[in-house]
């Protein structure tokens, strides 16, 4: 049996009663992937600014307006509300060069459920979820506000993307449309955002590094990086044929020193994606097609305390 092409809505939309035990919010398990170093890169809910008051017994006094103070002579401080809900903004790569799988799922479908998951659990802890999906050709943009009906919406755009891949649809792959993705994420990511790109990072470059820095200045980010296992490693079983959805070549996988080469090459250029966003302290998580999405993800972003909801 091959691997899964395509998702299904009624799978996306079963993913809302799955998507729990993990969180996005700044204070995770100690064994979490945020914790630690990226923990203090994550901000969480901000503060809106409501008014300047007369200063009160008990109000923190790193609040204080001191050119306020001294123009009324008395103190007074600044008074903030937390926000109530956040935008999120989820990256969903669907292009031709997600449409692989070798056992279990295909790359695209892997982060058709990534993305559905997130949705699912940016709603569930009343924030705003929002989409930027994006094939070789297009992106399409849906605009973060906080409802079931949004969700279903965002779901419906990744599903039609995922359903138009086809090797033989004549789609010309388009490495350079991960940047340009990135750079329509930094225009509507103005603050406070929690950006989720969903990809395999296909090609990531320097621009890729500027622009993910960028969108981090202000928001929260984090990659969920999507791979297939047979990408680093060939199985060991003779003649097979591989193909880049144009061209055909056989390669005798027995060959060790062959094996050996393709591992490095991959290594390499998967380490060398990674590394542009983990320099910049934007947490990567890995996500393999071979396992459920949401069992990953609560291994990578720790189980939360018994009881806890959030």
């Amino acid at each position: 049996m091959g691997a899964r092409a395509y998702v299904e809505l009624t799978d996306l939309i079963k993913l809302r009663y799955q998507a729990q035990g993990f969180s996005y919010l700044p204070r995770q398990p100690i064994h979490s992937l945020l914790s630690g170093t990226h923990a203090s890169r994550l901000r969480g809910r901000g503060l809106n600014f409501e008014e300047i008051r007369a200063y009160l017994p008990g109000d923190d006094i790193r609040n204080i307006d001191w050119k306020v103070t001294a123009r009324i002579g008395k103190p007074h401080t600044r008074v903030y509300t937390e926000e109530r809900d956040r935008p999120a903004l989820l990256l969903v790569d669907q292009r031709l060069n997600m449409f692989f799988g070798s056992t279990a799922s295909t790359k695209s479908a892997t982060a058709a459920e990534a993305a559905a998951a997130s949705a699912w659990r940016v709603l569930s802890v009343g924030d705003r979820p929002g989409a930027l999906v994006f094939d070789d050709a297009t992106i399409d943009s849906v605009r973060p506000h906080r409802s079931e009906t949004r969700v279903l919406e965002l779901l419906n755009v990744v599903l039609g993307k995922n359903r138009a891949l086809r090797v033989d649809a004549g789609i010309e792959p388009n490495a350079k449309q991960l940047n340009e993705v990135l750079r329509v994420a930094n225009a509507q990511a103005t603050h406070d955002y929690l950006v989720c790109l969903i990809s395999d990072l296909d090609g990531a470059d320097d621009e890729t590094a500027r622009l993910m820095t960028r969108l981090a200045e202000h928001n929260d980010v984090m990659a969920l990086f999507v791979y297939d296992p047979l990408e680093t490693e060939l199985p060991e079983s003779g003649k097979i044929v591989v193909s880049d959805g144009d061209l055909q070549l056989q390669v005798d996988a027995a060959d060790a020193e062959l094996r050996t080469r393709f591992r490095e090459d991959c290594d390499k250029r998967l380490a060398s994606a990674r590394s542009l966003l983990l320099k910049r302290q934007v947490p990567v998580l890995p996500i393999s097609t071979v396992r459920p999405v949401i069992e990953q993800v609560r291994d990578h972003l720790g189980q939360l305390p018994q009881g806890r909801v959030v």
